[in-house]
Protein backbone atom coordinates (compact mmCIF):
# COMPACT_ATOMS: atom_id res chain seq x y z
CA UNK A 1 0.00 0.00 0.00
CA UNK A 2 1.21 3.36 -1.00
CA UNK A 3 1.38 5.60 1.73
CA UNK A 4 1.93 9.60 1.47
CA UNK A 5 1.86 11.49 4.41
CA UNK A 6 0.47 15.04 3.30
CA UNK A 7 0.42 16.55 6.74
CA UNK A 8 1.68 20.00 8.55
CA UNK A 9 1.73 22.08 11.43
CA UNK A 10 2.72 19.10 13.53
CA UNK A 11 0.22 16.85 12.04
CA UNK A 12 0.51 13.64 10.10
CA UNK A 13 -2.57 13.43 7.40
CA UNK A 14 -1.97 10.02 5.44
CA UNK A 15 -2.96 9.39 2.35
CA UNK A 16 -3.55 5.81 0.85
CA UNK A 17 -5.42 3.60 -1.11
CA UNK A 18 -6.11 3.47 -5.14
CA UNK A 19 -4.67 6.66 -7.10
CA UNK A 20 -8.09 6.74 -8.06
CA UNK A 21 -10.01 6.49 -4.93
CA UNK A 22 -7.41 7.59 -2.26
CA UNK A 23 -8.45 7.51 1.47
CA UNK A 24 -7.63 10.39 3.65
CA UNK A 25 -6.78 9.29 7.08
CA UNK A 26 -7.07 12.47 9.51
CA UNK A 27 -8.71 15.76 8.12
CA UNK A 28 -6.73 18.99 8.64
CA UNK A 29 -6.58 22.20 11.07
CA UNK A 30 -9.52 24.41 10.67
CA UNK A 31 -9.35 27.27 8.11
CA UNK A 32 -6.35 25.76 6.58
CA UNK A 33 -7.28 24.31 3.43
CA UNK A 34 -4.84 26.32 1.65
CA UNK A 35 -2.02 24.64 3.27
CA UNK A 36 -3.65 21.04 2.47
CA UNK A 37 -3.37 22.08 -1.22
CA UNK A 38 0.05 23.59 -0.91
CA UNK A 39 0.78 20.08 -0.07
CA UNK A 40 -0.81 18.41 -2.16
CA UNK A 41 0.25 20.06 -5.19
CA UNK A 42 3.93 19.91 -4.02
CA UNK A 43 3.44 16.34 -4.41
CA UNK A 44 1.71 16.21 -7.51
CA UNK A 45 -1.62 15.15 -5.88
CA UNK A 46 -5.01 16.03 -7.04
CA UNK A 47 -7.89 16.80 -4.82
CA UNK A 48 -10.04 14.81 -6.79
CA UNK A 49 -7.95 11.98 -6.45
CA UNK A 50 -9.61 12.21 -2.63
CA UNK A 51 -12.57 10.29 -2.26
CA UNK A 52 -12.80 9.41 1.16
CA UNK A 53 -12.08 10.86 4.26
CA UNK A 54 -11.75 9.38 8.08
CA UNK A 55 -10.89 11.32 11.21
CA UNK A 56 -9.40 9.28 13.94
CA UNK A 57 -11.14 11.39 16.56
CA UNK A 58 -13.05 14.60 16.65
CA UNK A 59 -10.33 17.39 17.76
CA UNK A 60 -9.32 20.16 15.71
CA UNK A 61 -6.38 19.09 14.55
CA UNK A 62 -7.65 15.44 12.57
CA UNK A 63 -10.77 16.49 11.62
CA UNK A 64 -11.28 20.91 11.44
CA UNK A 65 -11.57 20.19 7.53
CA UNK A 66 -14.17 17.83 7.29
CA UNK A 67 -16.98 19.59 6.28
CA UNK A 68 -14.78 21.64 3.96
CA UNK A 69 -13.64 18.49 1.96
CA UNK A 70 -17.22 17.08 1.49
CA UNK A 71 -17.88 20.42 -0.15
CA UNK A 72 -15.44 19.58 -2.65
CA UNK A 73 -16.50 16.25 -2.71
CA UNK A 74 -15.15 13.73 -0.37
CA UNK A 75 -17.02 11.49 1.39
CA UNK A 76 -16.41 11.33 5.16
CA UNK A 77 -16.80 8.01 6.83
CA UNK A 78 -17.99 7.91 10.35
CA UNK A 79 -17.82 5.21 13.10
CA UNK A 80 -20.72 4.85 14.96
CA UNK A 81 -19.27 5.43 18.13
CA UNK A 82 -17.97 8.66 16.38
CA UNK A 83 -21.35 10.28 15.91
CA UNK A 84 -21.93 11.58 19.02
CA UNK A 85 -18.39 13.68 19.27
CA UNK A 86 -19.20 15.75 15.76
CA UNK A 87 -21.06 18.77 17.15
CA UNK A 88 -18.74 18.83 20.42
CA UNK A 89 -15.57 19.76 17.87
CA UNK A 90 -16.82 23.27 17.81
CA UNK A 91 -16.47 23.85 21.53
CA UNK A 92 -12.78 23.41 20.70
CA UNK A 93 -12.17 25.43 18.67
CA UNK A 94 -11.43 29.14 19.16
CA UNK A 95 -14.59 31.54 18.44
CA UNK A 96 -12.37 33.61 16.00
CA UNK A 97 -11.13 30.70 13.95
CA UNK A 98 -13.42 29.73 11.04
CA UNK A 99 -14.87 26.42 10.55
CA UNK A 100 -17.55 25.26 8.78
CA UNK A 101 -19.80 22.59 11.14
CA UNK A 102 -19.63 19.29 9.92
CA UNK A 103 -23.50 17.34 9.28
CA UNK A 104 -23.89 13.76 9.14
CA UNK A 105 -25.79 14.75 5.34
CA UNK A 106 -24.10 12.76 2.51
CA UNK A 107 -21.47 11.17 5.06
CA UNK A 108 -20.75 7.51 5.29
CA UNK A 109 -21.85 5.61 8.58
CA UNK A 110 -20.31 2.09 9.63
CA UNK A 111 -20.06 0.44 12.12
CA UNK A 112 -16.89 -1.30 13.10
CA UNK A 113 -18.01 -4.42 11.84
CA UNK A 114 -19.08 -3.32 8.52
CA UNK A 115 -15.88 -0.97 7.90
CA UNK A 116 -14.02 -4.28 6.28
CA UNK A 117 -16.26 -4.57 3.80
CA UNK A 118 -16.37 -1.07 2.90
CA UNK A 119 -12.91 -0.98 2.62
CA UNK A 120 -12.21 -3.51 0.34
CA UNK A 121 -15.20 -2.15 -1.60
CA UNK A 122 -12.93 1.03 -2.40
CA UNK A 123 -9.70 -0.85 -2.55
CA UNK A 124 -8.22 -1.37 0.82
CA UNK A 125 -7.90 -3.99 2.76
CA UNK A 126 -8.25 -3.52 6.39
CA UNK A 127 -10.51 -2.80 9.00
CA UNK A 128 -11.65 0.16 11.42
CA UNK A 129 -11.69 -0.90 15.17
CA UNK A 130 -12.64 1.41 18.56
CA UNK A 131 -9.40 2.35 20.10
CA UNK A 132 -10.42 4.50 22.87
CA UNK A 133 -8.16 6.43 25.15
CA UNK A 134 -7.55 9.95 23.69
CA UNK A 135 -10.62 10.19 23.60
CA UNK A 136 -14.17 8.29 23.65
CA UNK A 137 -14.43 8.56 19.85
CA UNK A 138 -10.96 7.64 18.63
CA UNK A 139 -10.59 5.02 15.81
CA UNK A 140 -7.82 3.20 14.21
CA UNK A 141 -7.63 2.33 10.93
CA UNK A 142 -5.74 -1.31 10.53
CA UNK A 143 -4.85 -2.17 7.31
CA UNK A 144 -4.57 -6.40 6.14
CA UNK A 145 -0.42 -5.78 5.37
CA UNK A 146 -0.08 -4.31 9.08
CA UNK A 147 -0.03 -0.75 9.41
CA UNK A 148 -2.09 0.85 11.78
CA UNK A 149 -3.02 4.66 11.74
CA UNK A 150 -3.92 5.33 15.36
CA UNK A 151 -4.50 9.07 15.62
CA UNK A 152 -3.47 10.13 19.23
CA UNK A 153 -3.97 7.00 20.77
CA UNK A 154 -1.32 7.40 23.99
CA UNK A 155 1.65 4.85 24.27
CA UNK A 156 1.15 0.94 25.53
CA UNK A 157 2.53 1.96 28.85
CA UNK A 158 0.34 4.98 29.45
CA UNK A 159 -0.55 4.68 33.15
CA UNK A 160 -3.00 7.64 33.82
CA UNK A 161 -6.70 7.83 34.21
CA UNK A 162 -7.34 5.64 30.77
CA UNK A 163 -4.60 2.86 31.78
CA UNK A 164 -7.07 -0.10 31.49
CA UNK A 165 -8.62 1.34 28.60
CA UNK A 166 -5.77 2.09 26.65
CA UNK A 167 -4.58 -1.02 27.42
CA UNK A 168 -7.42 -2.35 26.00
CA UNK A 169 -7.18 -0.60 22.71
CA UNK A 170 -3.63 -1.39 22.14
CA UNK A 171 -4.29 -4.95 22.52
CA UNK A 172 -6.99 -4.89 19.66
CA UNK A 173 -4.98 -3.01 17.18
CA UNK A 174 -2.03 -5.88 17.99
CA UNK A 175 -5.10 -8.37 17.73
CA UNK A 176 -6.14 -6.44 14.58
CA UNK A 177 -2.81 -7.84 12.77
CA UNK A 178 -0.67 -4.48 13.44
CA UNK A 179 3.15 -4.10 12.93
CA UNK A 180 3.81 -0.50 12.33
CA UNK A 181 2.38 2.26 13.82
CA UNK A 182 1.30 5.54 11.62
CA UNK A 183 0.77 7.97 14.79
CA UNK A 184 -1.00 11.43 14.49
CA UNK A 185 1.84 13.30 15.49
CA UNK A 186 5.62 11.91 15.23
CA UNK A 187 7.06 9.30 12.82
CA UNK A 188 6.16 5.87 12.22
CA UNK A 189 7.38 3.33 14.28
CA UNK A 190 7.47 -0.52 14.76
CA UNK A 191 4.28 -2.06 16.77
CA UNK A 192 5.32 -1.83 20.56
CA UNK A 193 5.75 -5.21 22.30
CA UNK A 194 2.81 -6.62 23.62
CA UNK A 195 4.49 -5.95 27.72
CA UNK A 196 3.85 -2.18 26.44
Amino acid sequence: MNIVNVGYDATNYYLLGPDSARLLVDIGWPATLPRLLGVLKRKGIALESIRYALATHYHPDHAGLAEDLKLRGVRLIVLDQQVAAIPLLRSLIKPQTPFSEITLRDTIRLSAAASADFLRGIGIAGTIIGTPGHSDDSVTLVLASGEAFTGDLPGPSFDGAFGDVVTGSWRAIRAAGARTVYPGHGPPRPMPPADG
